[in-house]
């Protein structure tokens, strides 16, 4: 398994590791941001997931080793409180890369979604091409529902999506 990885809520410290992580091609190829991300992005991502924290409709936390330093991203960028249903995502840094952090920034993510907000299905859409994050989600318990053809993710880009998702019933990922 991983090193320790905790999860710690998105804030402005994370800017500056947040501006070199949307500066990553493999970042941008399989993510929504912007290509390329406008100047202040970082800081306006951030200042978006603490809004949502305030009215619930998104959470975002830093996934950071033991020492503190930044290893990625877990993101819950749609709460739908009323049908009690998240997207979940997350990015790993390069550098935290190929260590197991995705897996445990997914487990620890799921958790959070399942136990303290309640969720009762959490998803994931993932590009047909990402084989990496396709094995992170089949680590992290989730169950491929299908695939989206063509769907718009950003500035006219389409692409096939794969939908994951886990519910609170689901067996636990070994």
């Amino acid at each position: 398994m991983a090193e320790a990885v905790r999860l710690e809520r998105l804030g402005a410290r994370h800017v500056d590791e947040l501006t070199a992580l949307v500066a990553d091609p493999d970042v941008l190829r399989f993510t929504r941001i912007p290509e390329p991300a406008p100047p202040g992005f970082a800081r306006d991502w951030v200042a978006r997931y603490e809004a949502g924290e305030r009215d619930g409709s998104c959470a975002g936390f830093a996934a950071v080793d033991g020492s503190g330093a930044f290893l990625g991203l877990g993101l819950a960028p749609s709460i739908d409180a009323e049908a009690r249903e998240l997207e979940l995502g997350y990015i790993v840094a390069r550098e935290a890369r190929g260590r197991g952090v995705g897996v445990a920034v997914l487990r620890q993510l799921t958790h959070w979604a399942f136990e303290h907000a309640g969720a009762l299905r959490a998803y994931l859409q993932i590009d047909t091409a990402n084989v990496a994050s396709q094995r992170i989600a089949e680590r992290g318990g989730y169950v491929l529902e299908g695939v989206l053809r063509s769907v718009h993710v950003k500035q006219g880009r389409r692409m096939d999506v794969m939908v994951w998702s886990r519910l609170p019933s689901d067996p636990q990922p070994r």
